[in-house]
């Protein structure tokens, strides 16, 4: 087929990777505008972008489609169909109806649940037992559309926002191309209108462990917000950062460092803190943090 991709972060790479490998013809690869970054805050491309330049594809990285030169320019590539993966904005409904099947999302969730910008963390930080991929025909509203294949995986203790992000990368990518290969047989079924949820854009101010809380929602929120942006705790002027934890059975006050393997009492159970990062610093063991940055035991932790 004839398609428009459209897609920004490293989820949407290995979706680009397997539409050129299934034998499409990519009209046009759309993605955000490059950003300034670093110490020299020098323009970087997004990682789609790189991608798609070292693939020889055309790129175009518009504000929005507020300007008709750029609605007129996506129309005019004729596209059998436009697929949208993490692009980073809501299509005015011109750009919806341009290709001739229309465009279809591969979102990253179990819809109605988890609409919005990050489901992969807000799954993982509410504790689901299971998320999956949707690929969905897209309308106007905010992942409102009519879902065309979708697939589950589990969520385990181990899974971070991280190893999570790449398992349903794959899964995405090998969904839509089953997708188009069956595109005309398909049957829309719409979202049921119950059980929806949002899932709002992490912001850091949320990243703060609160150890009041139990053991099972402390653990998920670190997994949940790793790698980034990192849920952290104080100790006097040091913010440390937790990567990676586990929940153990053992109690004490909330916030108390019970022993020198790093366990940490929560409002009901605890957690050991597995992986932690400084500023400044790589990710390390529990065992390396601590032989160059002791945390002794009962030492009380701030939130």
């Amino acid at each position: 087929m004839r398609v428009i991709f459209m897609g920004t972060p490293d989820f949407s790479v290995s979706v680009l990777d397997a539409l050129v490998d299934a034998g499409h013809d990519i009209a046009a690869v759309y993605c955000q505008p490059p950003r300034r970054a670093g110490r020299g805050k020098k323009e970087r491309p997004t990682p789609v972008h790189a991608r798609a330049d070292a693939l020889g594809l055309l790129v175009r990285t518009p504000l929005n489609f507020k300007d008709p030169a750029d609605v007129a320019e996506f129309q005019a590539l004729k596209a059998d169909v436009a697929v949208v993966v993490a692009y980073g904005l809501l299509l005015p409904q011109v750009i919806l109806d341009a290709p001739r099947a229309g465009c279809l999302n591969i979102h990253a969730s179990l819809l109605p649940r988890w609409r919005g910008a990050a489901p992969i963390h807000r799954a993982i930080m509410a504790g689901d037992a299971q998320t999956g991929i949707c690929i969905m025909q897209m309308e106007a509203g905010l992942d409102t559309g009519p879902v065309l294949l979708r697939a589950t995986t589990d969520i385990t203790r181990l899974d971070t926002t991280q190893a999570l992000h790449d398992r349903l990368s794959g899964m995405g990518a090998q969904m839509i191309c089953d997708a188009l290969g069956q595109l005309a047989g398909l049957v829309p079924v719409p979202q049921p209108e119950d059980g929806v949820t949002y899932a709002k854009k992490i912001q850091k101010a949320e990243a703060q462990i609160d150890w009041m809380r139990s053991a099972d929602q402390v653990d998920a929120h670190i997994r949940g917000l790793s790698p980034f942006p990192g849920a952290w705790f104080a100790i006097g002027d040091a913010r440390i950062k937790v990567l990676m934890s586990e929940v153990v059975d053992a109690s004490g006050p909330a916030g108390q460092v019970l022993d020198d393997s790093l366990t940490v009492a929560c409002g009901s159970g605890a957690v050991r803190l597995v992986t932690l990062q400084r500023a400044g610093k790589g990710p390390m063991a529990a065992s390396d943090f601590q032989r160059g940055f002791e945390i002794a035991e009962k030492t009380l932790l701030g939130s």
